[in-house]
C-alpha cells in the first residue's frame, strides 16, 4: 500500500483492509469485487491483484510464508525494494533496503553536492552501516530522520538518479482507469455506456479495459458488457 502512497492515505485503509482480510486464506478467496472495494482510495490497483495473486500462491504451499520463500521465491509484486522491506520489517532479518527516506539520509550526508547519485552507491553504504541485532529498528530511525530531513532541506531524494517526479493524477489514464473500475463494481457496463458516463474518446476507453480484462480485473458477460472478474 505504502508504493507511491503517503502513509496518512493508507493507515486507515490499512487497517480496514486487515479486518476484511485478516490472513492469507480470507485474502486467496476473497472475491475481486470485494478486493478492489476495500483498495479504492489507493490508486495503482493492480498492487491489490498482485497481493491476493501472492496469498493465493502461499496457500498452495501450505498457507504460511517462511523465509526462505520470501528470499528464494518469486512472488508477483514483489520486487527487491519490497523483499528487502518484508525481510527487515517482517522478519528482523539485516538486508540492505533501499527506500526514498532512507535515500534521502545516505544522500544528504555522504553526497551532499553530487548530482544523479545511483542506488548501488547507497546500497553499499546502507550495507556497511547497517545494524545487524535489530535492523528493523535502525530502518524506522532512518526513514523518520529522511522524513525531518526533507523538512529542513530541499528534498535530497532528488539528487537521486532514480528520482522521478509523479504525473498528476487529474486529467491522467490513471484516472480514467479509476473511473472505469468504479462504474464497472456499480454495475456492468458495456464500451457505449461508458463513453456516455465519462465523455472520454472510445479508443482510451476501449484501451483501457482491454488491459484490465489482460490483468485479470475484468470479463465479459453474456451481453458482451464488462463486469468484475469472479
Amino acid at each position: 500500500m505504502l508504493q507511491q502512497t503517503q502513509v496518512e492515505r493508507v493507515i486507515n485503509k490499512y487497517k480496514a483492509f486487515l479486518k476484511k482480510f485478516p490472513d492469507f486464506k480470507t485474502l486467496a478467496k476473497a472475491p475481486i469485487a470485494d478486493l478492489i472495494q476495500e483498495w479504492q482510495g489507493l490508486g495503482y490497483n493492480r498492487r491489490a491483484l498482485n497481493l491476493q495473486r501472492t496469498a493465493q500462491l502461499v496457500m498452495s504451499r501450505g498457507g504460511h510464508l517462511s523465509l526462505s520463500d520470501l528470499q528464494n521465491e518469486h512472488f508477483p509484486g514483489i520486487g527487491d525494494y519490497t523483499r528487502g522491506a518484508i525481510l527487515a520489517f517482517a522478519f528482523n532479518t539485516a538486508t540492505p533496503v533501499i527506500e526514498t527516506n532512507i535515500r534521502a539520509v545516505f544522500i544528504h550526508h555522504f553526497f551532499p553536492t553530487r548530482k544523479k547519485v545511483h542506488d548501488e552507491e547507497i546500497l553499499a553504504l546502507v550495507e556497511e552501516t547497517l545494524d545487524r541485532k535489530n535492523p528493523r529498528e535502525w530502518y524506522y530511525a532512518l526513514m523518520d530522520y529522511g522524513a525531518h530531513l526533507k523538512k529542513l532541506h530541499p528534498n535530497p531524494s532528488r539528487k537521486s538518479a532514480h528520482h522521478t517526479k509523479q504525473s498528476k493524477f487529474e486529467g491522467s489514464n490513471r484516472e480514467l482507469r479509476s473511473h472505469i473500475l468504479k462504474l464497472i463494481l456499480k454495475k456492468s457496463q458495456t464500451l457505449e455506456s461508458l463513453q456516455k458516463t465519462l465523455r472520454k474518446p472510445l479508443i482510451a476507453i476501449d484501451r483501457n479495459v482491454k488491459a484490465m480484462e489482460k490483468e485479470g480485473f475484468l470479463v465479459r458477460d453474456d451481453l458482451n458488457a464488462y463486469i468484475i472478474k469472479q
